[in-house]
């Protein structure tokens, strides 16, 4: 019996193309996903070389709640590093402020508001923010001394932040982000978001109404339980 020459060739062929398929590259692997302590994935953490970028802030509670804004860390004018859940259990009145606006001299009002309420269990936080017009131009030690100096400012201060746009402060983007009317990017320096004694935002006020707006000081006397 003869055999075709070219018969013997096929086994060949596809033996050959097997043993190719073992080592083809074509498909790479998936990334491999960092995990944490507890064996849990890292959402955005990837290892082998790959993106390890982190957010600018930490933010620890708003995984299990996105109504929570007091979860992250921040620093305070003089770089000393604070927790927001710091204030948990007060009511908090959060204002983005600026040294060359006309509504600076809001700051009276605010510091006279804090020293009122602050035994009721409130406290004003202030975010310098230069995002309006270039109203707050200067360094975390020029806007510490300003404060002092001009308004004899008490209530806590933090570091100069973004409060819109592209480089919005987290903080901001989960005070943006909250349902309307509440949400929405600050719509200029000395706009104010109230916080409840759980951490979540339950009122706002425009840049406009002062710290002696009454329905402003009726809601915060609400939550405190306080009056006059």
């Amino acid at each position: 019996m003869k055999i075709c020459p070219s018969c013997l060739l096929v086994p060949v062929v596809l033996v050959a193309a097997g043993i190719t398929g073992l080592f083809s590259d074509k498909a790479d692997p998936p990334a491999e996903q960092a995990v944490d302590s507890a064996g849990a994935s890292v959402p955005g953490v990837q290892v082998a070389g790959l993106d390890r970028a982190q957010p600018p802030a930490r933010e620890e509670a708003s995984a299990v709640d996105p109504s929570y804004v007091l979860g992250f860390e921040m620093p305070r004018l003089d770089g000393t590093v604070e927790k927001l859940d710091t204030y948990k259990g007060k009511v908090i009145l959060m204002v983005n402020v600026a040294s060359r606006c006309g509504l600076t001299p809001q700051y009276a009002g605010l510091e006279k508001l804090y020293r009122q309420k602050k035994g009721e269990g409130f406290v004003i936080l202030g975010f310098p923010a230069n995002n309006f017009a270039g109203q707050e131009p200067g360094t975390n030690e020029q806007i510490a001394q300003f404060c002092k100096q001009n308004y004899d400012v008490t209530f806590p201060m933090f570091a100069k932040i973004s409060v819109k746009g592209k480089d919005q402060h987290p903080l901001y983007k989960k005070l943006s982000g909250q349902p309307e009317p509440i949400g929405g990017d600050p719509r200029w320096n000395f706009d104010k978001f109230l916080i409840d004694r759980s951490g979540k935002v339950v009122a706002r006020f425009s840049p406009r109404q002062t710290p002696e707006d009454k329905d402003l000081v009726a809601k915060i006397e609400e939550l405190t339980g306080g009056s006059g």
